[in-house]
């Protein structure tokens, strides 16, 4: 079928279909692009021969408008979207988003918190006799007892609170073409129960061979160490090749977690590539602004998936996994040829990557086979000795997408991996990186400089990163032009102490990196970092680790990384005078703050006590709102 999937009942009228055999529910625009998982699940069921349409972003507080395309005759698929809803929906500090990429004109408020919940629950609601398959990125990460952020809280898996009736984690293709086969021939989905890649609930005690339990809902609840237990279990055998089938109780049922789906292999990938996608956001949108997000995609191309990268605070490895599988030369090649041919094409190619840019194949032969190492990273702290850096087939195909006719330039801007790249005694890559696929900045994630805290991020020690500025200016220089490093930092991550972030602010100054924006940690379902956030303790060793949690801290901990602004500057002296380094205060070469900073920071306060006003008033902005008015309002 070309042109977009059916969107409302006028649609299927025009293709003479009086029902659907699949609705997808998503909370996402309707865009029809493979970098959007949602477009991916309903072609591929399209491609089963399945009559399939788009429920994009229902008005969930009018019940009906969910049975806008009318009951499909063999099953819901509900996705939450591309990015976790509640991500969406709130910064780090839990306040309230205004935009949405995601969603028409760039608007939030288009989808609820938590949609997949939302939306299981009503479709249970309105019939209760048609199956409902959840699956996404928010069911993924959510499918055990999880922390949430945002509740201050442990929930359970999205499935038992979601109320359907099975899960599909990871990238859902396979999972989803067995699904729908047996759906429709005739299956009842209860008896569903053997596909890997999948979640169910069981009413008793399964007894399936070689199957590992870890602690239940209540428990993890209640026992932090019992919560970093589990979820190590989790982790490590979330892998296609070893992976157990892992069972968590709630209350009197049991969840039921199948070993991972393999990944797909190079021509499974190349053929969901080659399915009928528009390419594009639906026409229905264009008169609301569009959807932002297809700008960043629109002219991109993925050649990966997974990631053996393993840093804690990304959810990659506990959803796409980390064994990489790539797209053949042929089919990268066919869809760059695709986007020359669109009138919106202005010849350049916006990205070529991945979840890592210049990942193009396991880290080594030996995880085809045995899977990835149990409580080893292939990269941090030190490259594992078995490591293969090559990047020669990459080369050689940006090479090819360079020389196409009508193609101006290829840009990389998703995340390259400076430490793999280093490791490749080939400097082939590194040099063409420079000469030909920047746009005048290159940005990498060295994340901290403190030891301490690069190892409970799982990243490489910030001497690894210093390696890589001296090699790129370098080659930046010999090629004659003018590029510059933009290096992503976060503050307030598990193992960040105030010291810590002293320290990072003087490798800043005698960097002179100063970051227009600093990222705190974010505490999202299903990392390494969460669970220490939560706990307090490493779940691969079991030991504490020191969480910056307060709010006074964080803020104390992204002002040092700001130092140089005068508006922090009374922050920066209470962190620093917190830390025990009233040294760096003055006007000696490593003084992060003139001493002057001391005097006007003491008069700021001393301002604000005099000028005190009455209990309860703000001057000139009538009685200052509770505690709880203020949350209320940042939770929304």
């Amino acid at each position: 079928m070309s042109g977009f999937l059916p969107v409302c009942k006028k649609d299927m009228e025009r293709l003479g279909w009086d029902q659907l055999d699949f609705v997808l529910v998503s909370a996402d625009a309707y865009v029809d692009h493979p970098s959007f998982g949602a477009a991916i699940i309903a072609r591929v069921v399209e491609s089963q021969g399945f009559r399939v349409g788009v429920l994009a972003q229902p008005d969930w507080r009018r019940e009906q408008n969910f049975l806008a395309l009318g009951r499909p005759r063999l099953g819901f698929l509900v996705s939450g979207g591309n990015i976790d809803s509640m991500v969406a929906h709130y910064t780090a500090a839990k306040r309230l988003r205004s935009e949405d990429a995601y969603s028409p004109g760039g608007k939030a408020g288009y989808r609820p918190d938590r949609p997949t919940i939302v939306y299981s629950r009503a479709l249970k609601k309105l019939c209760p006799d048609i199956p409902v398959i959840i699956g996404g990125l928010e069911a993924s990460l959510r499918r055990f007892a999880h922390y949430d952020y945002w509740d201050d809280r442990v929930r359970p898996s999205v499935l038992a609170d979601a109320g359907a009736d099975l899960l599909v984690y990871g990238m859902g293709e396979n999972q989803t073409i067995q699904i729908v086969r047996r759906l429709a021939a005739g299956e009842p989905v209860q008896a569903l129960t053997d596909i890997r890649g999948t979640c169910y609930l069981a009413d008793g005690a399964p007894q399936i061979p070689g199957a590992v339990s870890c602690a239940s809902f209540q428990k993890v609840a209640e026992d932090k160490a019992a919560y970093a237990r589990a979820f190590k279990i989790q982790y490590e055998e979330h892998d296609a090749v070893y992976g157990k089938t892992v069972i968590q109780k709630h209350g009197e049922r049991f969840l039921v977690q199948n070993p991972p789906m393999p990944p797909l292999t190079q021509k499974e990938l190349d053929w969901v590539w080659s399915l009928p996608f528009e390419r594009y956001y639906h026409s229905s949108y264009e008169q609301k602004g569009g959807v932002p997000a297809i700008g960043e995609v629109e002219f991109s191309i993925m050649h990966n998936r997974g990631c053996f990268g393993a840093c804690s605070f990304c959810s990659i490895a506990t959803h796409q996994g980390r064994q990489v599988t790539c797209r053949s030369e042929e089919s990268v090649l066919a869809e760059a040829r695709q986007m020359l041919k669109s009138p919106r094409f202005k010849g350049y190619i916006h990205d070529v990557g991945g979840p890592t840019a210049n990942f193009r194949r396991p880290s080594c032969e030996r995880q085809l086979e045995h899977g990835v190492c149990r409580g080893r990273r292939c990269l941090a702290p030190s490259p594992c000795k078995n490591l293969k850096a090559d990047h020669r087939e990459y080369l050689a195909l940006l090479r090819k997408l360079r020389a196409l006719p009508g193609v101006k330039r290829v840009f990389i801007r998703s995340g390259i991996r400076f430490d793999y790249l280093l490791e490749d005694r080939d400097e082939s890559f590194f040099r063409e990186l420079v000469e030909h696929h920047i746009s005048g900045q290159l940005r990498v994630a060295p994340e901290h400089c403190s030891a301490a805290v690069l190892d409970r991020m799982g990243k490489p020690h910030i001497e690894t990163y210093n390696r890589f500025v001296k090699k790129f200016y370098q080659l930046t220089e010999k090629a004659g032009k003018e590029q510059y490093l933009v290096p992503y930092l976060m503050s307030s991550h598990p193992g960040s102490t105030l010291k810590d972030a002293v320290e990072l602010a003087l490798y800043m100054k005698r960097n002179r990196i100063r970051p227009e924006q600093v990222q705190d940690f974010y505490p999202t379902p299903g990392t390494v970092s969460t669970c220490m956030f939560y706990t307090g303790l490493d779940p691969f060793d079991g030991k504490p680790v020191f969480v910056p949690k307060t709010p006074k801290e964080k803020a104390m901990q992204r002002a040092l990384l700001q130092y140089y602004r005068p508006e922090l500057r009374e922050q920066v002296v209470e962190a620093l005078m917190a830390a025990g380094r009233p040294d760096l205060i003055g006007s000696g070469p490593d003084c992060l703050i003139p001493a002057a900073g001391i005097r006007r920071a003491a008069q700021k306060k001393k301002g604000r006590q005099s000028a005190h006003p009455a209990a309860g008033q703000r001057p000139g902005k009538g009685p200052e709102k509770s505690p709880a008015g203020r949350k209320g309002k940042q939770r929304g």
